[in-house]
């Protein structure tokens, strides 16, 4: 019984020699670091250009035509075939437009220059010559 327990207090000391010397070793290699915590829920704010007001108070917008009726003309940009704008015409284009359109209107792909409010968005005039009807 004396041996089994000498076996046991000399496994107990090893155990606990092998465990101090495994903290030690673990301690050395890998400092402990507390992680910098940064707040992702802040937004990005990306401005978007704005349209620099004329003394007028009217905005140029240059593109080619996609669609174009009494009521509004859609113009896809001239520099960024991407940027699409719908423009509702105000009483004295509408009034331009409808002589227009009698006359076989804009057709898909004419050159234009829409002159809008950067408030309200609608079309005050336009510039362009529409090309003969098909």
């Amino acid at each position: 019984m004396k041996r089994d327990l000498l076996f046991a207090g000399i496994g107990a000391l090893a155990f606990l020699v092998t465990g101090t010397f495994g903290v030690s070793i673990a301690a050395a290699q890998a400092p402990v670091v507390t992680p910098i915590i940064v707040d992702t829920a802040a937004p990005i704010i990306v401005n978007a250009i704005k349209p620099k007001p004329k003394a007028t108070g009217l905005v140029k917008f240059q593109g080619f035509v996609m669609h174009a009726n009494i009521a509004q003309v859609t113009v896809r940009a001239k520099d960024d075939e991407r940027a699409i704008q719908s423009f509702p015409l105000g009483e004295k284009a509408s009034a331009k437009m409808q002589q227009i359109v009698d006359k076989g209107g804009y057709q898909y792909g004419d050159k234009i220059t829409v002159y809008y409010d950067p408030r309200s968005l609608k079309a005050i005039k336009f510039k362009g010559k529409p090309s003969p009807p098909l």
